[in-house]
């Protein structure tokens, strides 16, 4: 075996650093080499041991977790996974977290901390073996004995095509949240409707909505079962919901589905990806962001078998090749390009194969 990870955990509770340090250390692949209680004993022991990864809780003393992040990502760049309660404060501190270059956010649970870190063990872990392979300069799901794909959540049956209106379709994951922003920002006001799935923990969907809905010229929401998908609108799938597709008399709207994770997640980007398939066919768009994992390469395949033109984001901008890599290795990818190009690359094709010219 090669050299382990190398874990610094940040926080001011003395149970969940050592709760933390044990899930880390019963790993073979990884060790805890510190725990600190707070940010100033934290730069001494970064400065020190030179950690693969930190874990760092957001409230703490002496030095708030944001303060600390932004000195840290600017004078030592370094792979973090913030610690967040499930709150709504909590949410909206964690999504800045991301903003200013963390990797990923671990949910702190609520009640009974011992056995609710405990059943989240192998999440943490693989969330630490994803950030210690991240590119944390590029920018800033419970663990499932089952992997079930998305035949458990609904077949794949291509219908006839009912209308003509174009749609955008999104998937990411790790590194996703600023991905997401950078590719939303630029949409213009009559833009096709957006849905995207994002694996992201339940309370924080709709924060993150809400956060892009104050920065974007379309209107950003997260979304909800039944509702009518309108052109200048993005719909964020729930934290604790599948979202899919779905027609009802001559409208797309939004359908939530609360079937079994698939690819260990839910919402899960393949599930999306294949009511695309099976509704739109040829009328949508697919866009596959940085990610870990797999989840969305089968389901943009079929996307494209159905007729959809797919985008995938490059390697050099992506903070985790995951997700667009295997996409593109199992031929769901139409066309590679860079971040900073995504929106007007998308909007360029829409308006050049049947979409009505846009306000680019």
């Amino acid at each position: 075996m090669g050299q382990k990870i190398k874990v610094i955990v940040v926080d001011d509770s003395a149970l969940m650093r050592s709760l933390l340090k044990e899930v880390i250390d019963t790993a073979p692949d990884m060790e805890c080499v510190a725990a600190a209680p707070d940010p100033l004993i934290a730069r001494e022991k970064i400065r020190e041991l030179n950690p693969d990864v930190i874990t760092l809780d957001v409230e703490m003393p002496k030095m708030d977790g944001l303060d600390f992040l932004a000195r840290l990502m600017r004078l030592k760049p370094t792979p973090v996974l913030m610690i967040s309660s499930l709150t709504e404060k909590g949410s909206e501190v964690a999504l800045r977290a991301l903003e200013l270059g963390a990797v990923d956010i671990i949910a702190k649970p609520k009640l009974n901390i011992a056995q609710g870190i405990q059943d989240y063990a192998e999440e943490i872990r693989e969330k630490i073996r994803m950030a210690a392979k991240a590119k944390v300069s590029a920018l800033s799901q419970p663990h499932m004995a089952v992997n079930y794909t998305a035949d458990a959540v609904l077949s794949k049956t291509v219908r006839p095509l009912m209308k003509s209106e174009k749609l955008i379709i999104v998937g990411a994951s790790t590194g996703g949240t600023e991905a997401l922003k950078e590719f939303l920002v630029p949409m213009p006001p009559d833009a096709p409707g957006i849905l995207i799935a994002q694996h992201m923990p339940e309370m924080f969907t709709k924060s993150f909505a809400n956060r892009l809905d104050t920065l974007c010229r379309i209107t950003v929401k997260e979304a909800e079962h039944g509702e009518r998908i309108l052109p200048g609108h993005a719909y964020i799938a729930p934290g604790h919901s599948h979202l899919l597709l779905g027609i009802s008399g001559a409208n797309y709207v939004c359908e939530l589905s609360q079937a079994p994770p698939v690819n260990r997640h839910r919402p899960s980007v393949d599930v999306l990806f294949r009511s695309a398939a099976n509704v739109a066919g040829r009328n949508s768009i697919g866009v596959i962001l940085t990610g870990m994992g797999k989840d969305g390469a089968v389901g943009m395949l079929e996307m494209r078998e159905a007729g959809a033109h797919n985008f995938a984001q490059d390697e050099a901008s992506c903070v985790v090749f995951g997700m667009p890599k295997e996409a593109i290795a199992v031929g769901g990818v139409n066309e590679i390009v860079s971040l900073k190009d995504m929106a007007h690359k998308v909007l360029s094709w829409l308006a050049s194969n049947g979409g009505r010219a846009l306000r680019i």
